[in-house]
């Protein structure tokens, strides 16, 4: 992996920071779907471990000017007694987060990643989703953090769906959908946590080849909520994808196109769900 000393903003942003004046000993750039990210870093042991919170599908890049620029400053050594050991993160100016926690700040990191990728990709538009494929169709189920989108594509690649992702819907000009095929976040109730699940250890197959929208599916998951679907028009389609897509704020030409390419092609249902097991069946025993 190139890890050029990055010191150089994105060319849009003038402004003179202190952080620029700190000690960055190492630094990596890369691109994802065409956005350009670089990180800088206070230690240079610390780019061995970065690899593993980058972007799916991301490239290494030798490119100094960025879309934006990240700034991970780790602690030295070990907390001992009257030692506070702060981690920061920063993105260009910003500061993100300030822990003693080391994990904490490579999970922010890892999260601001992929929102910049998102917010900066070219020719290509993400939206807030889930994502299989089933019978050369892709079946997408919009939604944010902890609306249950995870959970539902974990259920239907353990049914034999092919895994695209549980986080982005990355639509290209076309309308298709296109991998992104990150390790999916699965909540654990005992303890509380997320952990990493890559697809494979469902016995999922990960998709490669974009592929048309057959089917949306907006729900949320509710205790004891019953599976009534019911359909939508592709016009409330195409808003409940644009209601989960950050970039059409900066890109509402281009993305109002290209969502409605997904959403005309696509048969929507909606409805609130609570296990699983019978969105699936329906899912998988229909024609999209």
């Amino acid at each position: 992996m190139s890890t050029p000393l990055l010191s150089a903003r994105k060319a849009t942003d003038g402004r003179i920071d202190r952080l620029d004046r700190l000690n960055w000993s190492g630094g990596l750039c890369f691109t994802s779907f065409g956005a350009r990210i670089g990180i800088r870093v206070n230690d240079p042991a610390v780019l061995d471990r970065l690899p593993r919170y980058l972007p799916p599908l991301y490239e290494p890049a030798a490119a100094v000017t960025v879309d934006a620029l990240y700034s991970l400053h780790v602690a030295p050594g070990h907390p001992e007694h009257g030692c506070r050991c702060v981690h920061r993160l920063y993105r260009d100016g910003r500061r993100l987060t300030r822990t003693l926690d080391g994990d904490e700040a490579f999970a922010v990191l890892e999260s601001a990643l992929e929102m910049s990728v998102s917010l900066n990709a070219r020719g290509v538009v993400f939206v807030h989703a889930g994502v299989v494929g089933w019978r050369d169709r892709a079946i997408v189920i919009p939604g944010r953090s902890r609306s249950g989108k995870t959970s539902l594509v974990a259920s239907l690649v353990r049914a034999g769906a092919t895994y695209y992702s549980d986080e982005f819907a990355v639509l290209g000009p076309d309308g298709r959908v296109h991998a992104y095929p990150r390790a999916l976040w699965i909540r654990q109730q005992e303890p509380p946590r997320r952990r990493r699940c890559p697809a494979a250890e469902l016995g999922a197959r990960t998709g490669t080849e974009p592929l048309p929208v057959g089917r949306i599916v907006l729900t949320k998951h509710r205790d004891g909520a019953r599976w009534r679907p019911r359909p939508l028009s592709p016009a409330l389609a195409m808003l409940a994808l644009l209601d989960n897509t950050g970039v059409a704020r900066v890109q509402p030409e281009f993305s109002l196109a290209v969502l409605r390419r997904a959403a005309c092609g696509a048969t929507t249902v909606k409805s609130p769900r609570g296990e699983a097991d019978e969105v699936v069946r329906f899912l998988l025993d229909q024609e999209p």
